[in-house]
């Protein structure tokens, strides 16, 4: 007992109530409801724990006593107060709860009344606002409408003068240029006569150059010593050293060599990008400047062979001399590159890309957009015709086994895969040995992809072409062509 009142007293609690009771007094006043009814609730728990400690002490003193001891005073002073405390604070405590609960139940009602009037009033408000606005909006666009129309009536008016005007300048326009058409179709034809000509008189520059070489001969044998003096002569002559052809084939073959790779690098390039200003798909780039490369090796080595047989026949009719008649006509041919007619190769190439069926082009535009390249191409592989062994391109086909040993791979290429889908450029060989590396794309499915791309293009060439046209295609492309590969 002597120790929960010593805590009891310790914690001072009588005191801190009387001192809140006192500063609740003091600023009943000034208080709100809520502030006053918080302070009451704060002294009530602090009695409460008072009460509690001292009940505490009551037991435990009754205990010291014994089992009877302090009987009659308990009797007689405590359950009466207990039963007269908790009746009244019962009835207060009811009558204060009701009361609390009615006047919280009338703010309650006022203050959901308040927020109703309120939203309503605000809804209301924004109606009016939105209305406003939208009212303002509509008398803003009618007097655009008026505005716009009014604009409308006099660039109507004005656009239908200039459409006259321009109409009849389009008209004349027209005729000027029909007549133009006429002038430059009379000087194509004349331009055409007059490369006619003047192929002929190369031809007939090349036989006089032959003749001249042969009366030149004449004319040393004529001059040459006595018999004697020439009976001494054949094994110098015959131990003379080789052609200029022969002599210089390796630098020869490789500043070719070089310049193909530059072709490769640059022209070839710039081509790309030219040709991606008309066709967005990179493939169908990169298969009509593959397709060009090979055409125009055919071509070159065709133009060839035409320039080879023509100097054959021109020297072989006064040849004599300790070189060979193949020999005599390489260098001529190696010191005469520059008779070559390119522009009939490219012409030829151009030619032959139009009615190749794996490839397609902007009806506007046409391939001597590229005639750059093609021109380039033509003379490198006419100069790789004069070497000894000649160069050549490889053999390809769309589908085929992909080569490490002839291409690399195109860096949008599926590395996994083993065959090739297209060509970027072709390989170089010599002797059938890869000199220059090519290039490929390698996708999987190559084959599907080749098939039904070949369907599409004849279900499109079906569609869209005239027949004479599709027999034409189906007569002019040869298998080699079909397959992008040189023929040879």
């Amino acid at each position: 007992m002597a120790d929960g009142l010593r805590r009891l007293v310790g914690a001072e609690s009588g005191r801190v109530m009387q001192e809140k009771l006192e500063s609740w007094y003091r600023d009943y006043e000034i208080n709100s409801c809520d502030q006053n009814l918080n302070r009451c609730c704060e002294i009530i728990e602090l009695n409460s724990q008072i009460q509690g400690q001292l009940f505490t002490i009551l037991n435990e003193t009754s205990r010291e006593g014994g089992h009877y001891a302090g009987m009659e005073t308990i009797k007689t002073r405590l359950l009466p107060w207990l039963g007269t405390s908790c009746a009244t604070s019962g009835r207060l405590f009811e009558t204060n709860s009701s009361l609390i609960q009615d006047s919280i139940e009338k703010e309650k009602q006022l203050r959901e009344l308040d927020i109703n009037q309120t939203c309503q009033l605000q809804e209301l408000q924004e109606e009016l606002t939105s209305t406003r606005l939208q009212l303002n909006r509509v008398q803003q666009d009618l007097a655009k409408t008026q505005l716009a129309l009014e604009d409308a009536k006099t660039k109507s008016a004005s656009t239908l003068l200039a459409a006259e005007d321009e109409i009849i300048q389009l008209k004349a326009a027209l005729k000027t240029s029909c007549a133009q058409e006429k002038d430059a179709l009379k000087k194509l034809d004349r331009l055409n006569d007059y490369e006619q000509q003047i192929q002929i008189l190369r031809d007939e520059i090349s036989i006089l150059d032959a003749q001249k070489s042969v009366l030149r001969s004449r004319l040393a044998r004529s001059r040459s010593p006595s018999p004697t003096s020439r009976s001494l002569s054949p094994l110098r002559l015959r131990s003379c050293s080789p052609g200029r052809a022969r002599r210089t084939n390796a630098s020869r073959r490789s500043g070719l060599l070089a310049r193909f790779g530059d072709i490769y690098a640059e022209e070839r390039l710039d081509a790309e990008t030219l040709l991606r200003t008309y066709i967005s798909d990179m493939e169908m780039v990169r298969r009509i400047i593959y397709i060009a490369a090979v055409e125009s090796f055919h071509a070159a080595k065709m133009a060839y062979r035409q320039f080879k047989i023509r100097v054959r026949e021109t020297l072989s009719l006064g040849h004599s001399g300790p070189e060979s008649l193949e020999d005599a006509v390489l260098d001529y041919i190696v010191r005469h590159e520059d008779l070559y007619d390119v522009q009939a190769s490219v012409n030829e190439v151009i030619r032959c890309m139009n009615i190749n069926p794996k490839i397609s082009f902007p009806p506007e535009i046409d391939f001597i957009v590229i005639s750059t390249l093609i021109r380039e191409l033509c003379r490198v592989a006419f100069s790789m015709q004069t070497l000894i062994p000649p160069l050549d391109i490889a053999f390809s086909t769309d589908g085929e086994l992909f080569s490490e040993t002839k291409y690399h791979r195109s860096l949008d290429s599926d590395f996994t895969a083993v065959l090739v889908a297209y060509h970027v450029w072709p390989a170089l060989m010599e002797n059938n040995v890869v000199v220059l590396k090519g290039e490929a794309v390698t996708k999987r499915g190559a084959l599907c992809c080749r098939r039904s791309r070949s369907k599409s293009r004849s279900r499109s060439c079906s569609r869209n072409s005239s027949p004479l046209r599709c027999r034409h295609l189906s007569r002019s492309c040869s298998p080699s062509l079909r397959s992008g590969s040189p023929r040879r």
